[in-house]
């Protein structure tokens, strides 16, 4: 006999049996599928189980909100640099400038240290914070730069709870620019200070120095006294105010893109006419009890908050 033949013929009382196997088989796989199937009421019931379990499973990114909080009205600080809190707004500045864990900010010319008293503290064991100070090493600086300096670094030594793991480096442009690696930086945040680069001629050369030290994607964020008036940029006397646009198109010729700008520091009571410019208004309140009401009314400058980005 041929084996095809033979295969043929033992095959069918196998076939037979599994036929009658599957008969039996499907009604109880029925069954049991029915009764393994949940009701509408059990899958509401998991639905509404996994909703409540959502929260502590989802990528909730991350916020220095708290700690910026915490730190803008900490007792390290003085009563009067806590005071001006309310017109420079610091958690809801630094949280616009996109401010998060893990990241490495870098703050130009820190001055009187208003805003390092907020980012040391909440980037502490959080971050990286550096500051770029003024490099004493460079000969015939201001006097007011060595002490300012001296000053920083003293602080930082005294208090280590707040500021041992802020890092130093020398910003005395343009004869040293030393501001770290290029594109190791998130964020660089810079105060008040592009008034006096516009004056000594040196705004784009330091532009230039801030789009290479951040990272591809990275934030310069920039708070300055803001004017209404749209001129040019200029050397020379100043009186602290800058033109919002003209701001803009000189970030534009370093490479940097406008990402937002917000009206957090605005203040519609500054008509930027006075005869000391933005120093006329509080803190500085330079001609003393003149009108100083008055000043005090107006409160501190109309400022411009930007958000630029380094292209990706």
């Amino acid at each position: 006999m041929p084996m095809h033949n033979f295969i043929n013929l033992t095959s069918r009382p196998a076939l037979k049996s599994t036929q009658r196997t599957c008969a039996f088989a499907i009604p109880l796989l029925t069954l049991l599928l029915t009764a393994c199937t949940p009701s509408a009421e059990e899958e509401a019931g998991v639905v509404e189980a996994m909703a409540t379990e959502a929260p502590a499973q989802q990528m909730v990114p991350e916020t220095l909100t708290a700690a910026f909080t915490a730190a803008a009205a900490g007792d390290h600080r003085s009563a009067d640099n806590i005071a001006r809190n309310a017109y420079r707004h610091p958690v809801e500045t630094l949280n616009f400038f996109g401010i998060k864990p893990g990241m490495t900010v870098l703050e130009i010319s820190p001055g009187g240290l208003w805003y390092t008293e907020v980012l040391a503290p909440a980037l502490k064991g959080k971050g990286q914070f550096i500051v770029a100070g003024y490099d004493a090493n460079i000969e015939g600086q201001p006097d007011y730069r060595y002490k300012q300096q001296q000053s920083m670094e003293q602080l930082f030594v005294e208090q280590p709870d707040l500021y041992s793991e802020v890092k130093v480096v020398k910003f005395s442009p343009p004869d040293s620019v030393q501001l770290g690696d290029s594109n190791s930086v998130d964020v660089v945040v810079t105060f008040r200070n592009f008034h006096g680069w516009i004056r000594d001629g040196i705004a784009k050369s330091n532009l230039q120095a801030f789009f290479e030290v951040l990272k591809p994607g990275g934030i310069l964020g920039v708070v300055q006294h803001r004017t209404d008036v749209m001129a040019p940029l200029a050397s020379g006397k100043i009186s602290g105010y800058v033109s919002e646009q003209a701001l803009i198109e000189l970030a534009a010729t370093a490479g940097f893109m406008l990402d937002e700008k917000s009206e957090i520091n605005a203040n519609s009571n500054d008509n930027q006419q006075h005869l000391e410019g933005v120093w006329t208004l509080p803190p500085s309140l330079r001609l003393k009890d003149q009108d100083k009401d008055k000043y005090l009314a107006i409160g501190e400058s109309d400022r411009m908050t930007l958000k630029f980005k380094k292209p990706e």
